[in-house]
């Protein structure tokens, strides 16, 4: 079954909840990092600094998954209440979920210039769905 196929409003929401989810796959690989270095309860913060490369990386990356995802959820909910039924909407959503979770992998890896696409990519896709909202209403 191609998502597609699904009614635009299913995909807006599954994706908001996908996009939620993902916010937390970097973490498993600040938690990763944590444990490697041992785990401070007492000052959780002061941890960073003591973080592999990769470890600083994905706590960047986790922390840009929320601001990434406010805007996409405000996207997707105004597509949703004025009721955009389109493949465009349905193509958005589904790329901001995937784009989103490579973004991650990227930040992780340290390959900018991808990380980069995925970040504009995903702003993309939010902006076409206010874009798409404004002109349903």
């Amino acid at each position: 079954m191609s998502f597609l196929a699904l009614p635009t409003s299913q995909i807006l929401l599954y994706a908001i909840a996908a996009g939620a989810i993902s916010i937390y796959f970097p973490y498993l690989f600040v938690a990763y990092a944590r444990f490697q270095v041992g785990f401070d309860m007492a000052a959780p913060r002061a941890l960073f600094d003591k973080l592999p490369p990769y470890g600083q990386r994905a706590t960047w990356a986790h922390q840009n998954c929320f601001e990434g995802f406010m805007i996409f959820a405000a996207a997707a909910l105004m597509a949703y209440v004025t009721g955009v039924d389109s493949t465009s909407a349905k193509i958005a959503a589904i790329a901001f979920v995937v784009a989103r979770f490579l973004f991650s992998i990227f930040y992780i890896l340290n390959i900018p210039p991808l990380r980069s696409l995925m970040f504009g990519v995903s702003s993309f896709c939010s902006g076409t769905l206010f874009v798409l909202s404004i002109l349903n209403s």
